[in-house]
């Protein structure tokens, strides 16, 4: 499945997504407060106040004066982006499209009320909410490791200062050191995230002289996306570098010590570590937990046709925070799911059309330089989830013009999200 530039920023719901809505009748607007302006809530603020022409009030609420995108930070990390290149603000959505910004925290949300409590003490009406928060870390699901932890052995699974203390760490091994990665079990952001984040480590080392360094990756599935490839490339690039060893292998993550920068299976223990980078379990972000639109520990059960939660109809679900069915977690999957909750919410509050609601997604990742693998499909609504309906996945042996051209899809793609997110 071959994806262009306007067939990403479509994602599916070509018609839907350029209507301008009816104008509202009676007093006052209808009230759409989205929480989260990342990949789902950004394009969800932007595209329900651009296609509504001024019919509905939008109001989002970002804490953060900017947003690092998680997507594209592992090439940060490679060198084969700056940190300004994955860094986004909110200007645009507030200037040209009239989105009202509440720069707080969204600390609760009162549902009987309709109303978003925000850290200010400020309560936001709604009449219809977006909930896109991303994901928390479940920091117990590592033995031994925590939220103090994290600075000595950093996940950088959430953008900011984290990825900014990995490239240091990735920046200080010295030659001939180790590398321990611990993965995270399913399901998490970005499927095959970790494993791109190992083939730019060594990248990194490779290319700087340290090629005797080694990367660990322990890792408590059994296996894991675009497995075949990843391996055929870390061969292929990086000889013996990058071990990948299943749980039945380790026997288990036993302990971690942050202190000694040890880690301990059942197997062997891996002691003073150049760095330990641990991606840990994850689950929705605590404001959709709170609210009671996900199981402690858990993540949203949503109507796979609008993105409502099954819990509460006027409040739609986006992105990581989600259970969307054959759908990865991933920032194309969160546009596309932003793009049909748009639609749902014009067409109820002001009469606007409304389509069938087609879900696209494409995960590409970077082994090495102009070498790019993808993993994706498309998605529809059958039998009570969201549904493949046709995927795809790259194969072993390709020839190195389409590796090549599946790494111009993916700066392409970066370029075309950003902008159908923020400008």
């Amino acid at each position: 499945m071959r994806l262009d530039r306007r067939t990403i920023l479509r994602s599916g719901l070509a018609a839907a997504a350029t209507l301008a809505a009816p104008a509202v009748l009676g007093q006052g607007k209808p009230r759409v407060v989205v929480i989260g302006g990342g990949a789902g809530g950004a394009t969800a603020a932007r595209y329900l106040a651009r296609d509504a022409n001024g019919a509905l009030a939008v109001t989002l609420v970002e804490e953060n004066e900017v947003y690092h995108t998680c997507f594209h930070s592992n090439l940060y990390l490679g060198g084969f982006k700056s940190y300004d290149e994955i860094t986004h603000r909110y200007d645009a959505l507030t200037g040209r499209y009239g989105i009202a910004l509440a720069r707080a925290r969204a600390m609760r949300i009162d549902r009987d009320k309709r109303e978003v409590v925000l850290a200010d003490g400020q309560r936001l009406p709604y009449d219809r909410l977006v909930v896109s928060p991303g994901i928390d870390l479940k920091y117990d699901s590592v033995p031994g490791w925590s939220k103090a932890a994290e600075e000595t052995m950093p996940h950088g699974w959430k953008p900011g200062p984290q990825t900014q203390l990995i490239k240091r760490k990735l920046d200080a091994v010295r030659n001939g050191g180790m590398i321990v990665m611990i993965a995270p079990p399913n399901p998490y952001r970005c499927p095959p995230g970790p494993y791109e984040r190992a083939s730019m480590f060594a990248h990194v080392l490779k290319s700087t002289g340290r090629g005797d360094a080694r990367i660990v990756i322990l890792d408590p599935k059994e296996s894991f996306s675009k497995q075949g490839v990843f391996q055929e490339g870390w061969e292929k690039y990086f000889g013996t570098m990058i071990e990948w060893l299943g749980p039945k292998v380790h026997d288990g993550i036993k302990s971690v010590d942050p202190a000694t920068s040890t880690v301990v299976t059942g197997f062997e223990t891996y002691r003073d570590c150049a760095f330990v980078n641990v991606v840990p379990a994850q689950m929705a972000g605590e404001i959709a937990r709170s609210a009671g639109l996900a199981p402690e520990g858990g993540y949203c059960a949503i109507d796979p046709a609008t993105m409502k939660s099954t819990v509460d109809a006027n409040i739609h679900v986006l992105g990581d925070a989600c259970i969307a069915g054959d759908m990865p977690k991933s920032a194309f999957a969160a546009n596309s799911q932003a793009k049909v909750a748009a639609m749902t919410i014009r067409a109820e509050l002001t009469g606007a059309r409304s389509f069938p609601p087609r879900y696209l997604n494409t995960c590409w990742s970077l082994i090495e330089t102009d070498d790019a693998i993808k993993v994706g499909g498309r998605y529809e609504p059958r039998d009570g989830r969201i549904a493949a309906v046709e995927t795809f996945v790259s194969q072993n042996g390709e020839a190195v013009d389409l590796r090549r051209q599946n790494q111009a899809e993916n700066l392409g793609w970066y370029a075309a999200i950003t902008a159908d997110m923020f400008s």
